[in-house]
């Protein structure tokens, strides 16, 4: 690691236990505060995590302002248990009606950013179990107390559970395998970030509507990397959340996952310049399954196919004149 980011770790490094909800109630004064979640068939966490939010965060201290689950196509109760928990939900197709339909958890960010109207934003992803509501209070503390800060990513353990024990810090398996490897080879900047890909950030609103969102699972790192371009490693900051535990994804997942950041990782240097211009990777990625019901011959696996292409949404601040002025809900 470079001593400007080793400097800069220890300077921008922060732990959820520095900034109690109270403390912080009386730093925030006239900013409003924004809470989304985007979700996807997740009925199972998403009431949980709503009502930990407002009970501790809106009723007995108000520091978050607005709370927006952003249902996502949802297939499941979603949006009636996130609005029965007391959150307001809106539809991502709603929140982005006239423009191209895009697929992807970006999407959706992005369609929570353009509903929402607080001056600082934090973004927490609807799968987690035993959330707590330091997940929010920690990231809004830089943003709060700070103002040269303009974004803040979250950090944590992950714990893997297998079928025979629990490895502590089992969780994080792309990061390891991929975003981190790549952010150090080419953006040496973000190295000291300790979970480039976590889902729990938050940023001031006129910033994060500067940059355009990934539509799928690449929209973490496009964020990192644009967000160093637009506002410099100083304005960023990370905070310990302590520890996450969440639904984890299965091998064949996490690789199209990783595909999509590769894709998006090389959408970035081309624009610098570091890559081929015009030059379009292949977006459909094969992998191979055992079992199944077209088996090949000499395989014993089958071919699964994927396309793990991504797209982006521009930056909301050039589209808002075509986003819903009110916000619509989902069903």
């Amino acid at each position: 690691m470079s001593p400007v980011v080793e400097a800069w770790a220890t300077y921008r490094t922060t732990s959820a236990a520095d900034w109690p909800a109270r403390r912080l109630l009386r730093a925030k004064g006239g900013t409003r505060v924004s809470v989304v979640l985007p979700a996807r068939n997740e009925e199972a966490t998403v009431g949980a995590i709503v009502s930990t939010i407002r009970e501790h965060l809106m009723d007995r201290v108000a520091l978050v302002d607005e709370l927006i689950v952003v249902d996502s196509r949802s297939t499941d109760r979603t949006a009636q248990v996130a609005r029965a928990a007391g959150a307001e939900v809106v539809s991502q197709d709603a929140m982005t009606r006239g423009l191209p339909r895009l697929t992807g958890k970006g999407d959706a960010l992005w369609a929570g950013l353009a509903a929402a109207e607080g001056d600082v934003v934090a973004f927490i992803d609807a799968d987690l179990r035993e959330f707590r509501p330091h997940f929010v209070s920690g990231l809004l503390g830089p943003l709060l107390t700070d103002p040269s800060v303009d974004f803040v990513k979250g950090f944590y353990h992950r714990p893997l559970v297998g079928t025979a024990n629990v490895e502590q810090d089992g969780g994080g398996r792309v990061t390891e395998l991929m975003a981190r490897p790549l952010l150090n080879l080419f953006w040496p900047e973000l190295a000291g970030f300790v979970q480039p890909l976590a889902g729990e950030y938050a940023g001031r609103r006129d910033v994060l509507a500067q940059v355009p969102f990934v539509s799928g699972y690449g929209v973490e790192t496009a964020m990192m990397i644009d967000l160093l371009d637009l506002v410099g490693l100083d304005a960023m900051a990370q905070v310990d959340l302590g520890e996450r535990k969440h639904r984890h994804q299965d091998t064949a997942a996490l690789g199209r996952m990783s595909a999509q950041i590769m894709l998006t990782a090389w959408s970035r240097l081309q624009r610098r310049g570091w890559a081929t211009p015009g030059l379009v990777p292949e977006a459909m990625l094969t992998q191979f399954r055992r079992g199944g019901s077209d088996t090949l011959p000499n395989l014993d696996r089958e071919i699964v196919v994927s396309d793990v292409s991504i797209e982006e949404r521009p930056p909301l601040a050039e589209l808002r004149h075509q986003v819903p002025r009110r916000r619509v809900a989902a069903a």
